[in-house]
């Protein structure tokens, strides 16, 4: 890991929702606080199970949010991308964390030490009610994961999988099909709730479909209506 000395504006963590919300004063506290990193990918910015000492504001890449079990699998929570913040779940709770951040590719990210983040919380109703709505959302998002998991069969977690994916990760606008985000099988795996063996398997079989094209690594959607039914998602 590599520091970054960088302006507050530079780093774009003014663009996050929860500071957009900083009385100028406020602002400047972040400024003076926040520490920015570089990090590579694979590289780690915090473990599970660790007390957290603050929040990240990610700036541009991506992280996975893993927690392992006793067998040492991953299981992949879900992904932070640039205008994110992260770990304010259990500092607000003021739990240890229970997940670990791992760097999918090259990131930067900015932390805000724990008293300054729970500082202006109390002093500012408009940023609550922010943290209270990305809760909220965060909550229903886990509920309908559990819900997946237990409902639906593998074939079908995975179509929503990779929807899932093209939605988050499609940022390019000269391959709008393609999921803009090289993930390995056993990550794709790790989303779904199963064996990387079974995901290569079905990618094979939606591929004979013609549901998706496999260009290396990336993932092409090629008919996005027949995922969606397979998945049974809303239309």
């Amino acid at each position: 890991m590599h520091r970054a000395n960088m302006d507050y504006k530079l780093c774009e963590s003014n663009k996050i929702a929860f500071l957009n919300h900083c009385t100028p004063d406020q602002a400047a506290l972040v400024e003076a606080s926040k520490t920015c990193a570089s990090y590579r990918k694979g590289e780690l910015l915090f473990n599970e199970s660790a007390t957290p000492l603050g929040v990240y504001c990610i700036v541009s890449g991506v992280i996975k949010l893993v927690r392992t079990n006793h067998d040492g699998k991953e299981q992949i929570l879900r992904f932070a991308q640039s205008g994110d913040v992260i770990a304010y779940r259990a500092l607000i709770a003021d739990e240890p964390l229970v997940s670990s951040a791992v760097c999918v590719e090259e990131t930067i990210a900015c932390f805000i030490p724990k008293h300054v983040f729970l500082g202006i919380i109390d002093e500012n109703a408009a940023m609550s009610k922010e943290l209270m709505k990305a809760l909220s959302h965060e909550l229903g998002v886990v509920e309908e994961r559990v819900q997946s998991l237990a409902q639906k069969s593998v074939r079908e977690r995975l179509a929503e999988a990779l929807l899932f994916l093209h939605t988050t990760f499609n940022a390019d606008s000269l391959n709008p099909d393609v999921i803009a985000i090289t993930l390995p099988r056993e990550d794709i795996a790790n989303i779904v709730g199963t064996a990387t063996e079974t995901v290569i398997r079905l990618l094979s079989e939606f591929k004979g479909d013609k549901l998706i094209e496999l260009e290396g690594k990336k993932i092409k959607i090629l008919d996005k209506a027949k995922l969606e039914k397979i998945s049974h998602a809303s239309v």
